[in-house]
């Protein structure tokens, strides 16, 4: 990421990071899709609603590995092997660990989390199942993430898509076989899910420790270095706060989709699950941009820093408009791979009709958090993002569908929310204090 053509190194970069977040995302999606079309609308109302829960969890957890990985590759970039060595393991330890936590208390909490968000009675039961299940997963999940980020800070993001497409494979064909053929109903589709993360997760961590390189796991290594620890929940902390206020706001968000009932949850679900596809272009280069700015500002190299920066934010953001006419064009053909109801394709179109051709606004501000990130400066993204798309979000919804309760009231809330967040990154990027050079 130091030398040679900045966008070249970028998209080559993002494109198996595409690829992999492309068969991620189809861990959830082949759920909806069977459930939706096996088991019926309440059932992929039950899983539709477990999502913001989900990234409630895992995205804390993600976010505090984002320090982690923002500190190898300053490492990296400044030729620290032993830093990077130090880090890796670090980083994997305390994933055993967050792993094993997250674990327990997701699988404990549910049924409280889903009350508190207002779950229907009728998909209630089949919510608590779901996401009991899926939880048992969680060290995998957790485990899977910190490998991929020791990997892409080293500016390597192909070997996470080949344990992906492996473990995508598997969980399809088990999403199939548990659901249809074997009658396990909604609990099969969050084993098959499980046993999928175990998979990838157990491939990744044990190729680390083959790899040759300054970052090798070596398992009787594997403790936390308490000032590495400390640097790294410095960077990742705010981001996990973020993600997580930010899921916080989703959830109230859903608790406002699930008072006009289980068609409104399954339309709202089923766009939410096509946006997390179409914008996979967008998130892969903003991860690419982390690891550009985390590495080049190790090595010094502000200037490329810098030209790098507008680069990938103006591929993020052109890609995302792309896309969003696309959407906004065939809403209808591409939510029907959830449900072909008319009353759930009506909801999931107007949604997406109503946010697609904002897009451009949700790739910038991803961008410009993204470069902020990599150069460690992660309370600003927090601190804007919890302003915009939580407090803000929850007071528009909150005010608004009091005077007008119809749910598409509550898809303006994006758009809005967007523009704000965007407007603030902008200011503080001409600002330029968010560069700082050197290894962590």
């Amino acid at each position: 990421m130091t030398q040679g053509s900045i966008t070249k190194n970028l998209v080559l970069f993002a494109i198996p990071l595409f690829f992999g977040q492309l068969l991620q995302q189809l861990y959830n999606v082949v759920d909806s899709v069977v459930v939706g079309n096996v088991l019926g609308k309440e059932a992929l109302a039950a899983v539709s609603t477990t999502g913001s829960l989900i990234f409630l969890m895992v995205g804390f957890i993600n976010g505090l590995f984002m320090g982690n990985s923002v500190i190898i590759g300053k490492r990296y970039g400044a030729g620290d092997q032993k830093g990077v060595l130090v880090a890796s393991h670090t980083g994997i330890a305390f994933a055993i660990l967050m792993g094993i936590v997250m674990t327990v208390w997701g699988y404990f909490f549910t049924p409280t989390l889903l009350r508190w968000m207002g779950t229907p009675a009728d998909v209630m039961p089949s919510s608590v199942l779901y996401f009991k299940i899926y939880f048992l997963g969680g060290l995998g999940n957790i485990l899977y993430s910190a490998c991929c980020g020791v990997f892409q800070a080293m500016g390597d993001s192909k070997r996470p898509l080949y344990y992906l497409i492996v473990s995508t494979v598997i969980n399809t064909v088990l999403d199939i076989a548990f659901v249809q053929f074997f009658g396990f109903g909604i609990g099969g589709a969050a084993l098959a899910t499980v046993i999928a993360q175990f998979v990838s997760a157990i491939l990744a961590f044990v190729k680390l420790t083959q790899v040759d390189g300054p970052h090798r796991i070596y398992i009787r290594k594997l403790i936390m270095d308490p000032d590495t620890l400390k640097k790294e929940l410095m960077i990742g902390f705010p981001t996990g706060i973020q993600n997580s206020v930010i899921a916080i706001g989703n959830v109230v968000v859903q608790s406002n989709i699930n008072a006009f009932g289980s068609v409104a949850m399954a339309g709202c679900g089923s766009y939410f699950k096509l946006e997390g596809f179409v914008f996979l272009p967008i998130t892969c280069m903003c991860m690419a941009l982390t690891t550009f700015v985390s590495q080049n500002l190790g090595a010094n190299e502000v200037k490329r820093v810098k030209k790098g920066a507008v680069i990938g934010s103006v591929i993020g953001v052109s890609c995302a408009e792309f896309i969003g006419v696309i959407v906004f064009a065939f809403a209808p053909i591409l939510l029907r791979m959830f449900s072909s109801e008319a009353d759930v394709l009506m909801i999931g179109t107007t949604q997406a009709r109503t946010e697609s051709l904002f897009y451009c606004l949700l790739a910038l501000s991803h961008c410009l958090a993204s470069i902020y990130r990599g150069a460690g400066k992660t309370t600003i993204p927090m601190i804007v993002m919890l302003s915009s798309w939580c407090l803000l979000r929850i007071t528009y919804i909150t005010i608004i569908v009091h005077f007008i309760p119809v749910v598409n009231v509550i898809f303006w809330a994006y758009p809005l929310t967007w523009s704000v967040s965007s407007i603030v990154f902008v200011i503080y990027y001409f600002k330029g204090k968010w560069i700082r050079i050197g290894a962590n």
